[in-house]
């Protein structure tokens, strides 16, 4: 069964969780590219969501017919905690792709997580906005967080095909992401000269459609390091860098900067 055409992809900066229930520029923005995505995908039969958020040893699916919420976060309103995402899973379609995506030698297979997981604050707090009618069905791929970054860029290409199947790929985290030095007294779009730069420099690189340069991204030495120290919130960039072909029309959205340390860039493929 074949999507009319390929469907887009999309990468998400989605920054503090408490973007997705407060009215600031992020949150208006993305309710605004909802009912736009809405007549860019369709025949979508699934959103499949990486995200920063869910790092596991080898890598997994969500395979349930009712992922949960997840509040993978501390210290918030109790607003935020209250939010629920219901949308549906697709065990069937999930096994599916976890059968045909290949490991690097080694690795083993894909693993279809029936009942531990769900959709954590990555997928949700962005979709909700976006889609709040909760009616596409969601599912979330894990990060093999001890693997080298090229290991992630392959397994992003090998979604490429699914996009001609209904499948829309949306991936979740940040170009730049340093919680360690944060600035709350800032105002938005402010941020440190090293965040400028390498969400700069990140930006040239997938305007070129140059994916390899996108997973050397530690070879920019202190740059990558202070915007990167984890690179947790890197690697979901680099599956939607795979999924997409390097002459591809690009957008960028939400372009600037939370807290001085947290780069808001967001693009979309296709």
């Amino acid at each position: 069964m074949n999507a009319p055409h390929r469907l887009p992809v999309l990468f998400v900066g989605h920054g503090s969780p408490m973007n997705t229930i407060e009215d600031n520029h992020w949150r208006r923005t993305w309710q605004a590219l909802g009912p736009q995505l809405r007549e860019r995908i369709p025949g979508v039969r699934l959103i499949l969501c990486v995200s920063a958020h869910w790092l596991t040893h080898g890598w997994w699916l969500t395979g349930m017919d009712r992922p949960r919420t997840i509040h993978d976060f501390g210290g918030f309103p109790q607003a935020l905690f209250d939010q629920q995402y219901p949308a549906p899973g697709a065990p069937g379609l999930a096994r599916e792709i976890a059968q045909s995506l290949q490991l690097p030698e080694g690795q083993g297979t894909v693993g279809v997580d029936e009942g531990e997981w769900g959709l954590d604050h990555g997928a949700w707090s962005v979709l909700k906005p976006m889609f709040p009618q909760a009616d596409i069905p969601v599912v979330q791929l894990s990060m093999d967080y001890g693997r080298p970054p090229a290991e992630h860029l392959a397994i992003g290409r090998q979604l490429k095909d699914w996009r001609s199947r209904g499948v829309f790929v949306v991936a979740s985290g940040n170009i730049v992401h340093n919680l360690r030095v944060m600035r709350r007294d800032v105002p938005d779009n402010q941020a440190y000269d090293w965040a400028v730069d390498f969400d700069t420099h990140i930006a040239g690189l997938i305007q070129a459609g140059d994916a390899p340069g996108l997973a050397a991204f530690q070879s920019q030495g202190e740059m990558a390091q202070l915007s990167q120290p984890t690179w947790d919130h890197y690697l979901p960039l680099l599956y939607a860098a795979g999924a997409v072909d390097p002459d591809e029309p690009i957008e960028f959205f939400n372009e600037g900067f939370q807290a001085a340390a947290i780069s808001m860039r967001s693009v979309i493929w296709g």
